[in-house]
């Protein structure tokens, strides 16, 4: 029985639907995962299989009409608010907070009929590519416990990647549901912002985070994160970031007319043999379903990494800098650490702040210029795989690669404000699995979501083997 967890989730929504499986019969699959593997992985932070279990027989029980996600079990990154769960953002200053009222993106997964299992671990304030804080304490990868499975978005794709969630919902800002994916094996899609909604995550996306952050839907294959996109995505008219688009499906024939632009590095950072070769699958891939694929390294990747680090990095700093002080004891070594960072900083005047905010649109638009015959680029997802507990330094062909360089290839198309999947194609001798980047111009959701789901199809969803084993 327990098998049915590492079912897809559109697998598990039909087996639902045909009643082949009732609501209660996969709950209770979901639980026994969760407890079997929870204690090694530490991913879920507010589970309660009793609660599950009421809310499943009581779905089991409606006769109320079926949504396109009834029944499904899922999880919710825990800066999303999913009211009566613990959305505390990892941090011991958000202790036992729970909202009444969830986020849109959490109304429309219930609205659809999912089944909300929990909420998943991130390390303190969303500020870190591993998932540790003081609250929770840290979170593991299904593929290799002494490794993190990234961050911020990391309890959300242990989960998923172990089985323990169908499907969820994470948020990215700075690769925070591409890392977590490349670094566990699944799939995993960064919308433009606005496409998928983005009102209610903790904290808000405003300000310059309204271009750089998105909620975006996790999953074990594309097909799942298409139909999460498809379902839980459109206007949201309070949001003023949100545009009235509706999803458009994309033919892989009219995409086929494109021509696909790939690159293995910037130029300036190295990456691992083995995310090359996975880049270079993939195109092959792409190549042999009738894509035109050429090389192609934009020059804006640089000054797009610039401006990501001042208003993620140093912005982000200053947002949060009135709601700890006086409380710097509280604070996680890893919030500590992303605090120090900033801090090397020269702290911003308000003539930088505004240039800053000017270069966001302006930079935006010399690069989507640039792409413009590139409207797709296949591209990796960091220089290396998932890293251990508590690394921030790697040698790669013999030069040094520090932490946040290692994961740029990401930070570029937030500021961009660009829909990137991630799909999951390589993997190195220990297992360990390396995804790519596919890139879209923004509004062009479709069209990567479109070209991720071909290399999904020839590569796909491995099952780590601590998930595997029942």
């Amino acid at each position: 029985m327990n098998e049915l967890v590492l079912q897809p989730a559109t697998q598990q929504v039909h087996m639902l639907r045909s009643r082949a499986v009732s609501v209660v019969e996969l709950a209770e699959a979901h639980i026994r995962q969760i407890e079997r593997l929870n204690p090694k992985l530490n991913a879920l932070v507010d589970f309660d299989a009793n609660r599950v279990r009421v809310r499943a027989l009581q779905m089991d029980e409606s006769r109320a009409l079926r949504g396109p996600l009834y029944g499904l079990p899922v999880t919710v990154k825990s800066s999303i608010a999913a009211a009566g769960f613990r959305c505390e953002i990892g941090s011991l200053l958000h202790k036992d907070d729970v909202p009444h009222v969830d986020a849109i993106a959490v109304a429309r997964l219930r609205a659809a009929g999912a089944l909300i299992l929990g909420t998943t671990n991130c390390p303190e304030f969303l500020m870190a590519y591993e998932t540790d804080n003081l609250l929770h304490g840290r979170t593991s990868n299904p593929w290799n416990l002494d490794c993190t499975p990234g961050g911020s978005s990391g309890g959300e794709a242990a989960a998923i990647a172990a089985g323990m969630s169908a499907a969820g919902l994470g948020s990215d800002s700075g690769g925070s549901v591409r890392v977590p994916a490349h670094f566990t094996g699944i799939c995993s899609f960064k919308p433009t912002p606005g496409r998928f909604p983005g009102r209610g995550h903790l904290p808000p996306c405003v300000g310059p985070f309204s271009v750089l952050g998105a909620i975006g839907p996790m999953a074990r294959t594309m097909e799942d994160v298409n139909l999460l996109f498809r379902t839980l995505g459109g206007h949201d008219p309070l949001d003023p970031s949100s545009p009235p688009i509706a999803y458009r499906e994309r033919s892989l024939e009219e995409l086929r007319s494109q021509t696909i632009g790939f690159f293995e590095d910037d130029g300036l950072v190295p990456v691992t043999p083995e995310t090359r070769a996975a880049v270079h699958a993939a195109a092959s891939a792409l190549r042999e379903s009738g894509f035109r694929v050429e090389p192609f390294r934009p020059r804006m990747l640089e000054p797009l990494r610039r401006l990501w680090w001042k208003l993620f990095v140093q912005c982000g700093a200053m947002f949060y800098a009135p709601a700890i002080r006086g409380q710097e004891e509280k604070l996680s070594p890893i919030f500590r650490e992303f605090l120090g960072i900033a801090a090397s900083e020269r702290p911003f005047t308000p003539e930088q702040l505004l240039d800053a905010w000017a270069q966001l649109d302006l930079l935006r638009s010399k690069a989507l210029e640039e792409l413009a015959a590139w409207p797709v680029l296949l591209c990796p997802v960091a220089s290396i795989p998932a890293f251990r507990h508590g690394e921030r330094q790697w040698s790669i062909d013999g030069r040094s690669v520090a932490y946040l360089d290692a994961v740029r290839h990401t930070q570029w198309f937030n500021t961009l404000a660009a829909p990137a999947a991630v799909v999951p194609v390589g993997r190195l001798r220990d297992g360990l699995p390396i995804g790519v980047q596919v890139v879209a111009r923004p509004f062009e959701d479709e069209a990567a979501l479109a070209i991720a789901g071909v290399v999904d199809a020839a590569f796909g969803y491995r099952v780590p083997p601590l998930a595997n084993h029942f």
